[in-house]
């Protein structure tokens, strides 16, 4: 089947309509609270809260004996908290940094989670199987309630971003601020918290625990490097996300023993590549290209201001000199030469070139700037 076949049948097919939706709004829910995680500098929160997620996974197994989505996810949801709160503890009542924390709190619980999965996988009970799908994510699993839960998620995280979106605003741009203004920053930072554990407990059966920090932040890094604005930063994560979801579900759905969760980073990942290269205010190629106009404008300010020094010893400007005068200038070329012509500061006769008064004003300016630095 190929890519086209897939878009085509997504509107029939039951299966992969459901797949294809349910990655989608993961991955907007995911660039929608991903983008406040990397604005709190917390990128590493993710793959802790996704790793915590784990323990509680198995232990609600081993209490309920059922296999059902609904009931391992609100395991998840509870060790996940469980695991953030400890983070939050250790960095307030200890000397120890957030990323050690963060470390800390990620080795304890995924080795306690895959002690438990090892203890689980050994019972005689054949219910266990399946439950290593939440380490790598199987999307082929996603059926219509688990798309309905993760709507719902969305639909909550999007309604507590309008009503506190300036909260949200303040205290992640300036907590300082935040707290004299009143706002009351600790139930802030827990709500937050919260839906960001709710994005990565939802993520795992689709992604898995492994990758889920990936899934969190991809589209959130992707999206800063195109804006300042923080909506429009949600909105491109968001936007990002969601094609990631749809394009990995279809080239996994495509091609053979090709898993759907690491598809998704892949693609999350090639976003992310591309907006380091090509985004117009922060990517790498426009940046070297302003860099080159810098120093080549520079380079031309320089040797026009020579030939004013030149021009200025004369009555008339447009006095017209020999150009091999200009040999004697370091950072004199041809090519300059001509792009002075081009923007009419000068004119070339021949071996003889003269200052036009654009040129002279366009020196007089820098002469002036230059007299301003000094002084």
């Amino acid at each position: 089947m190929s890519v086209q076949e897939y878009f085509s049948l997504v509107l029939t097919d039951y299966t992969l309509r459901t797949i294809t939706l349910g990655t989608a709004i993961l991955g907007i829910v995911c660039g929608m609270l991903g983008s406040f995680a990397v604005l709190r500098k917390q990128s590493l929160l993710g793959d802790a809260i996704s790793h915590a997620a784990l323990p509680g996974i198995v232990i609600a197994f081993l209490i309920t004996g059922a296999k059902t989505s609904n009931t391992l996810l609100i395991g998840a949801l509870i060790s996940g908290l469980i695991g953030t709160f400890w983070i939050s503890g250790i960095i307030k009542k200890t000397h120890l940094k957030s990323d050690t924390a963060l470390g800390l709190i990620l080795s304890l619980f995924f080795g306690f989670g895959m002690l438990l999965l090892t203890f689980v996988q050994k019972m005689p009970d054949a219910q266990q199987a399946g439950l290593d799908k939440y380490l790598f994510g199987q999307a082929a699993t996603l059926v219509e309630s688990d798309v309905w839960l993760m709507a719902v998620v969305m639909g909550v995280s999007l309604v507590v971003l309008i009503i506190f979106w300036k909260e949200f605003k303040v205290l992640h741009f300036d907590p300082d601020y935040s707290k004299s203004l009143g706002l009351n920053t600790y139930v802030l930072d827990v709500l937050m918290t919260t839906l960001i554990v709710m994005a990565i407990v939802i993520g795992l059966q689709t992604v898995g625990v492994v990758l889920m920090s990936a899934m969190l932040l991809a589209p959130a890094a992707a999206a800063r490097q195109w804006t300042n604005n923080l909506g429009i930063m949600v909105f491109l994560a968001s936007l990002f996300g969601a094609l990631s979801g749809i394009f990995g579900t279809a080239i996994s759905a495509t091609s053979n023993n090709l898993p759907t969760g690491p598809v998704i980073v892949l693609i999350a990942a090639a976003i992310v590549v591309i907006s380091f290269l090509f985004s117009p205010g922060r990517g790498i190629l426009f940046r070297e290209i302003r860099h080159w106009k810098n120093r080549n404008d520079l380079q031309l300010h320089k040797t026009l201001y020579f030939m004013f020094e030149i021009a200025k010893t004369h009555n008339d400007i447009s006095h017209p000199h020999k150009i091999k005068i200009l040999n004697n200038f370091q950072g004199y070329t041809r090519n300059s030469l001509k792009n002075l012509e081009d923007r009419a500061y000068i004119t070339v006769d021949g071996p003889m070139w003269s200052l036009t008064q654009k040129g002279y004003d366009k020196a007089m300016n820098l002469y002036n700037q230059q007299d301003n630095t000094h002084d």
